[in-house]
């Protein structure tokens, strides 16, 4: 499902749209969207955010997110399994309000698509990060435990500090 930047729901209010990237979309960014979703049903602005996670490859497209970040994040209470791989395609930057990479590299090869008008959208998300000065998220990938735990740590973090971001930003 895509949506128009900016798309008006039915009552008048804009939607707001976000879409989370790293390099394969098993790991941080479908834990973003798993945390960031979850932030905003507690909000109670499901109805006027619409999220979303892609890679910059195509190594998973299908996929769902890698067992450890699942499970990861199910000990905090986030639900991952519904989610599927996919890969960023040029349309993504102008269905999307917010494009927020996991790391340099990631910010790198999506602004190599990203046509010129669209280029102001795509941030690193940790600079949502309300308690850490880290700038990218860490693939946890090739790691263990401990780093899938501290990327969950730093994405709970910027979900806050985004969320709070766009509830000033659209009045929500």
């Amino acid at each position: 499902m895509l949506i128009r930047s900016g798309f008006q729901v039915s009552d008048g209010h804009q939607e707001v749209s976000v879409l989370f990237v790293c390099m394969g979309n098993i790991c941080r960014s479908p834990t973003a969207h798993g945390v960031f979703r979850q932030k905003v049903e507690e909000a109670g602005l499901q109805d006027r955010v619409f999220i979303d996670s892609a890679g910059t490859h195509a190594y998973h497209i299908g996929e769902p997110p890698d067992s450890r970040s699942q499970s990861t994040a199910r000990q905090r209470g986030y639900e991952l399994s519904d989610l599927r791989a996919r890969k960023i395609t040029a349309s993504d930057f102008s269905h999307f309000d917010y494009f927020l990479v996991m790391d340099h590299d990631n910010l790198t090869n999506s602004l190599d698509i990203c046509p010129p008008g669209d280029r102001n959208k795509v941030r690193l998300f940790l600079q949502y990060a309300l308690d850490f000065e880290e700038q990218e998220v860490p693939d946890p990938y090739y790691g263990g435990a401990q780093g899938f735990s501290h990327v969950l740590d730093l994405v709970e973090s910027a979900s806050e500090g985004l969320l709070k971001e766009i509830r000033q930003r659209y009045s929500l």
